[in-house]
């Protein structure tokens, strides 16, 4: 039965603290030994003792009467009960000491009898000596916790009663009724409480400073209602809480109780063990009732007007951490797997380790494994306790290298093998699932990143509203982690590898097929956006940063296996077609060329002659950056065919005005110049003015390297009009680039810098790195020009390493002029 918040004790003035470590995991228990004595055990061994020391006080009383009475005698006459007892005053020496020694041995046998009769209490109760002499004992808790002898604590409430009077308390209703008589206990061996229990966190405990902090200023005097750490298992929540609890622990001298609660396991502690397991710390012997209301009296009871710790790890939730809030003056702190909440709770989520604490932490356990642990700490996905087994190992293993641990990780099936104890963990909570969200869980394992609301939507079939649901569900589990700051899920490395072992390969090809339709559909959205211009630009460019691993995981998938299934095939085809645009400037050349060739293959199984061409046009640009210009020139002319056979003016167009960009650059510029024309005709006849645009662009830079530089810059304002006019943010950074290189060649070069500044806002803003490369190169020109020389090497300097980044061979041309600049060649 639940009790509220409100139910219990009134407050006292020092107030309740809680920490609520949530989604902790569990982990070894160690019971520091604390045996203490306690008052009402003390209280009746100074009573028997009291009632010695009456009998020999009266025994001595006598003693001393009888003295005077025999040294005295003329004082007889003044004690009427002397004569009483022995006659007149003129006896002989003999009847006088006979009386005398009849005296005395009367009080010799009361005193043998008394205690006689009183040994059987005594020998239930621990001799003072050994009391003092702090004897450690096992308690009878249920924890099988161990205590040391430490100080005397005060009972409290109905405890102090029962055991006061060497019985048990008894509880009908509300009220506690005392029944004297034997204890049920009284022939069991002795019994010492055990306050406190905390074991010591592990030596090396690493990192988590700031979360730590945190949660000791939440406890520190001023106190909160409740606080939280949440994370899955293995992530270290238990030792941080211990780390936590130590620090506190001089401020609660009474108790330190630690209980696991076993929330993940199938049959959690109930509340009631968990009330008993805390009362029997203060008083082992005592006997409980067994109405749910009348322990939790007792349990409140137990810790009123107490300064104690109570640190409950693995709690299941909120309906079994609620019930045992303590009264003021205590600190409850709890964690668990489960995401729960409590009113005024203060929550801190614990991640995984950052890399450097990771490999701060894997060297604190094994020095050897060096400059190793980088590599280490990534495979174990930097969950604490996957580090604490890989360093483990390494430790205790010298004949193992880390090289060849690093071996035995990278492989799927060593890797749980090495792991085996935190997959065991993450199969805990697991197991905890009904079998449809495990289904849904395993079929996270598809995504190789973070993942929005829509993508699990369509992994598992299900609309918004329920896939949203569905994920919450999955979180109290803490097996998904949530980005606050990208609004996105993520599984952890580990996780995501229990869950794909969990699942068939029927299982993980259904999964994988709807991931790979999805973010086909996401690739067209975003290049849709970042067509359309203008604001959309970027918000077609934050689609695809944000979903670029699903999107080629998707592609991927589909890449491997069009020659197996019709589905895939359709796929990969439109993998290659729909993200044209946006691939210019976030997907590198030798990559986009991969993806291009499999959708060409496919839309030739498929005999799709429009997705055909669009795959030739894209071959086309990726390898001219690559500089490949007779395959380019090939690649074109296929595409214009296409283009001619179908009778597409507009694909004929940029066929042609492609063709004559390839000229330009193997320097046949009069070829570029005819191809260029015919495609700026048919794209003003056809009413394409982004393609117009273009071939104005491609005239101005042909009629630039011929010299006719005003021509030039005639060209390039008509395709930057068109740009903004467009929003086309791409193409208007590379009018500006373009006019700016005029402007140079006219020696205006203060000019030209104007238009290669506003050449890299645009790239820097829309991501574009080959277009703030080529920026960086041609200011660098200008300001070298202008006798900057400084400034121009140190511009040069940035281009060529965003060129050795994307890995084009312009990074060439860039060093030989750099060497030059500084005298090197």
């Amino acid at each position: 039965m639940a009790v509220t918040h409100y139910a219990q004790p009134p407050p006292m003035s020092q107030p309740t603290r809680y920490i609520q470590v949530l989604s902790g995991s569990h982990g070894n228990e160690y019971n520091q030994r604390h045996n203490v004595v306690t008052h009402v055990a003390e209280t009746r061994f100074r009573g028997r003792t009291m009632g010695k020391w009456i009998i020999f006080g009266i025994a001595a009383a006598l003693t001393v009467a009888f003295t005077i009475w025999w040294w005295v005698p003329s004082l007889d006459a003044h004690l009427p009960f002397v004569e009483t007892l022995c006659g007149p005053v003129e006896c002989s020496f003999a009847e006088r000491a006979s009386i005398y020694g009849g005296v005395i041995a009367l009080i010799a046998i009361a005193f043998a009898l008394y205690s006689f009769l009183t040994s059987g209490q005594r020998a239930s109760e621990p001799p003072a000596s050994t009391i003092r002499a702090g004897i450690t004992r096992t308690g009878d808790l249920h924890d099988n916790s161990v205590g040391t002898v430490g100080r005397d604590v005060s009972g409290a409430g109905a405890i102090g009663m029962a055991t006061a009077a060497r019985g048990s308390a008894v509880f009908t209703g509300d009220n506690p009724t005392v029944h004297i008589g034997p204890s049920q206990s009284d022939s069991a061996p002795p019994h010492t409480s055990a306050l406190h229990q905390l074991r010591q966190p592990v030596a090396d405990f690493t990192g988590r400073q700031e979360v730590l902090a945190r949660l000791l200023q939440a406890v520190g005097d001023s106190g909160v209602a409740i606080s939280g750490v949440r994370g899955m298992g293995g992530i270290g929540k238990t030792e941080l809480a211990l780390v936590l609890a130590h620090r506190r622990a001089l401020h609660y001298p009474d108790a330190q109780i630690f209980r696991d609660l076993g929330g993940a396991s199938e049959e959690p502690a109930t509340v009631s063990e968990a009330m008993a397991h805390v009362i029997r710390a203060f008083d082992p012997q005592v006997q409980l009732p067994q109405d749910q209301g009348a322990l939790s009296a007792l349990y409140h009871s137990t810790l009123s007007g107490k300064k104690a710790l109570l640190l409950l790890d693995n709690a299941s939730g909120a309906d079994q951490v609620e019930p045992l809030i303590p009264p003021s003056g205590c600190l409850l702190l709890v964690t668990s797997r489960a995401r729960f909440t409590l009113p005024g709770m203060h929550t801190e989520d614990v991640d995984t380790m950052s890399p450097e604490e990771a490999r701060d932490l894997l060297l604190a356990i094994a020095p050897r494994i060096g400059d190793q642990a980088d590599v280490i700490a990534e495979l174990c996905g930097c969950l604490p306790q996957a580090l604490r087994l890989a360093g483990s190992a390494l430790a205790v293993r010298n004949d193992l290298t880390p090289e060849a641990y690093i071996g035995r990780l990278q492989g799927s099936t060593s890797r749980s093998q090495e792991l085996e104890e935190a997959y065991a963990s993450i199969a805990t909570s697991y197991d905890l699932m009904n079998e449809e969200s495990q289904t849904r869980f395993r079929l996270l394992a598809v995504f190789p990143e973070t993942f929005d609301v829509a993508g699990a939507a369509a992994v598992w079939e299900l609309d918004i509203a329920q896939a949203q649901d569905t994920l919450s569900d999955l979180r109290t589990y803490n097996l998904l982690e949530w980005g606050e700051a990208t609004r996105r899920y993520h599984l952890h490395d580990l996780v995501s590898d229990f869950a794909d072992s969990r699942s068939d390969d029927s299982e993980r090809a259904e999964g994988a097929l709807r991931h790979s339709a999805h973010y086909v559909e996401v690739l067209k959205q975003a290049d849709d956006l970042f067509v359309e211009g203008g604001d959309s630009t970027l918000m077609g460019l934050a689609i695809f940063d944000a979903e670029s691993e699903n999107i080629r995981a998707g592609q991927r998938w589909a890449a491997d296996n069009h020659g197996s299934a019709s589905a895939a095939r359709e796929l990969c085809n439109r993998y290659g077609s729909v993200g044209s645009s946006i691939f210019m400037i976030r997907v590198h050349p030798t990559e986009r060329i991969r993806w291009l060739e499999a959708g060409l293959q496919a839309a030739r199984e498929l005999n799709d002659r429009s997705a055909e061409a669009i795959h030739l046009g894209g071959l086309g640009i990726a390898n001219d950056q690559l500089r490949q210009y007779r395959k380019v020139i090939e690649y074109y002319n296929q595409r214009l065919d296409i283009a001619q056979e179908q009778d597409d003016r507009r694909g004929e167009a940029t066929a042609l005005g492609n063709l004559g960009l390839s000229f330009h650059s193997l320097g046949e510029y009069r070829k570029a110049i005819e191809h260029l024309q015919r495609s700026l005709v048919i794209s003003r006849e056809s009413g394409n003015r982004r393609d117009e645009g273009r071939s104005l662009g491609g005239l101005g830079i042909t009629h630039d390297r011929l010299g006719e530089h005003r021509r030039a810059i005639e060209f390039g304002e008509q395709h930057l009009a068109i740009a903004r006019e467009l929003g086309d943010r791409l193409g208007e950074g590379q009018s500006l680039g373009n006019l700016g290189s005029a402007y140079h060649a006219l020696g205006e070069n203060d000019k030209a810098i104007v238009y290669y500044d506003q050449r890299l806002e645009i790239a820097r803003e829309i991501g574009d790195r080959l277009g703030e490369a080529h920026g960086l190169f041609n200011m660098s020109t200008s300001l070298y020009a202008l006798g900057d020389h400084e400034a121009a090497i140190e511009r040069m300097a940035q281009a060529i390493t965003i060129y050795e980044a994307i890995g084009v061979p312009s990074a060439d041309d860039a060093r030989d002029l750099l060497a030059g600049w500084r005298g090197e060649v």
